[in-house]
């Protein structure tokens, strides 16, 4: 090769579609340039990655940073630093912010608070709601919307919509996959005296696996009727697993690493409401049912729902304390333990943080490392031992329901677009984040 590039990344084992092994990979002008044997003298700067595992920039599809409104638990700064420093390139946030993102000018405002802010790159979801259901066509289609996200049931106020009819309407002008959070809120209400005061381990006997399920028989019909996409956000029952199985063709499943991670009563008996989250962390069975999903190739995305809160919000004796934990930063060790520990391969956690994002949503020129696409890598090393504390934390919360937890693998350089944002746990670059790209038709 007589190129010159601009960085060369050296003897790392790189994870694309071709396989697994030590390759170089050249870069310039923020894109891939050469994959293979780079000789000396070709790069303005060379980064010896030997002994580490270069992947594909990881995609956290599913992420809540608060702003507007809610910055006093995360913004876009802080929780980008967060995603970056656990290797993560890219984002999808979520509408329920304050005021809520459901219109062209709510967007506009997040895309122009994130451009130089932002440490990795983003999009935003727009809520579906019962009064911009005839906007949904052109809010698919702005700069910076990851599509449309709808709450079926999460008590979230003037973003729920807990209706057949109005998510009938909704799912009918969808253009895009669109993303839902599958509960029943009449099942939620009429069971809503099952929570016990003072114990969060009564959260999961409230909203039980039938609140789901029915939930999810309704979201499929719908979406099966209308032939229109649609992507089942956090997954965390048996009964779910095993009808979505049988349900691809217009559905799409996600899964998060807490689910995969804590289990019931264990996680209750330790961290009390900090282990609370919608839908709730379950018992063993569902435990290992999401598991089994994930090996039979019925999970087709990993998110970490990072939903932060302050200690305080979340001190609040249950069931006044509020649902959500940080995770956008621990997506990539947590998950790592799991590939140490034999529970799934490299191959499989790039398809789901990586090439399977990028296949769902048709994200452009991302998602893998290839030739002509943007030079976003996770650069890990899977024999590194660290304990996540609380104080690596960058986001605003300042917590994880991991503290204390050893892990194998971990997250040693971020690069976005060809720049090193971050190497070695310290964050070496200025924001520089810009909206994700979408091919048409997706």
């Amino acid at each position: 090769m007589s190129t010159t590039f601009d960085v060369v990344l050296k003897g790392g084992t790189v994870v694309n579609h071709d396989g697994v092994g030590v390759r170089d990979i050249g870069i310039s002008g923020g894109r891939i340039a050469a994959i293979g044997d780079i000789g000396p003298g070709k790069a303005g700067e060379t980064i010896n990655a030997c002994g580490l595992h270069v992947l594909p920039g990881v995609i956290d599809t599913q992420v809540h940073f608060r702003e507007p409104g809610l910055e006093h638990k995360e913004d876009l700064e802080s929780g980008s630093r967060s995603a970056v420093l656990g290797g993560v390139t890219a984002v999808f946030e979520m509408p329920n912010t304050k005021p809520l993102t459901t219109t062209a000018a709510t967007l506009a405002d997040k895309v122009a608070r994130a451009h130089s802010r932002m440490f990795c790159d983003f999009a935003f979801y727009v809520g579906g709601t019962r009064e911009n259901v005839d906007d949904i066509p052109a809010l698919e289609k702005l700069e910076g919307s990851a599509g449309i996200k709808v709450f079926m049931g999460s008590s979230t106020g003037d973003l729920l919509v807990d209706d057949e009819a109005s998510l009938d309407r909704i799912i009918a002008r969808l253009g895009r996959r669109a993303a839902f959070h599958s509960e029943d809120e009449a099942r939620l209400v009429e069971r809503m005296h099952l929570r016990r005061p003072g114990d969060a381990a009564s959260h999961p006997e409230w909203r039980d696996e039938e609140a789901a399920i029915i939930s999810t028989r309704r979201l499929v019909r719908l979406a099966e009727k209308h032939k229109r996409r649609v992507h089942v956000l956090h997954v965390s029952t048996a009964a779910e697993m095993a009808f979505l199985a049988d349900h691809k063709d217009w559905v799409s499943v996600e899964v998060t690493p807490h689910h995969l991670t804590l289990v019931a009563p264990d996680c209750y008996e330790r961290l009390g409401t900090y282990a609370q989250m919608n839908p709730p962390v379950r018992d063993e069975r569902h435990r290992q049912a999401i598991w089994a999903g994930l090996a039979a190739g019925v999970v087709d995305v990993l998110g970490s729902d990072h939903a932060p809160h302050t200690r305080e919000e979340k001190d609040h004796a249950y069931p006044a304390s509020h649902s959500g934990m940080t995770g956008v930063q621990t997506l990539v060790p947590i998950m790592l333990d799991h590939v140490n520990a034999g529970r799934l391969s490299i191959e499989r956690f790039v398809d789901l943080t990586s090439h399977g994002p990028q296949r769902l949503f048709g994200i452009r020129g991302k998602g893998r490392i290839a030739v002509g696409y943007d030079a976003d890598l996770t650069v890990v090393d899977l024999k590194r031992e660290e304990t996540i504390t609380n104080v690596q934390v960058a986001s605003r919360a300042g917590w994880t329901p991991y503290d204390g937890k050893r892990v194998k693998g971990w997250p040693v350089g971020t690069f976005v677009r060809g720049r090193r944002v971050m190497w070695q746990g310290e964050i070496i670059a200025n924001a520089h984040g810009a909206p994700v790209g979408f091919l048409e038709g997706f």
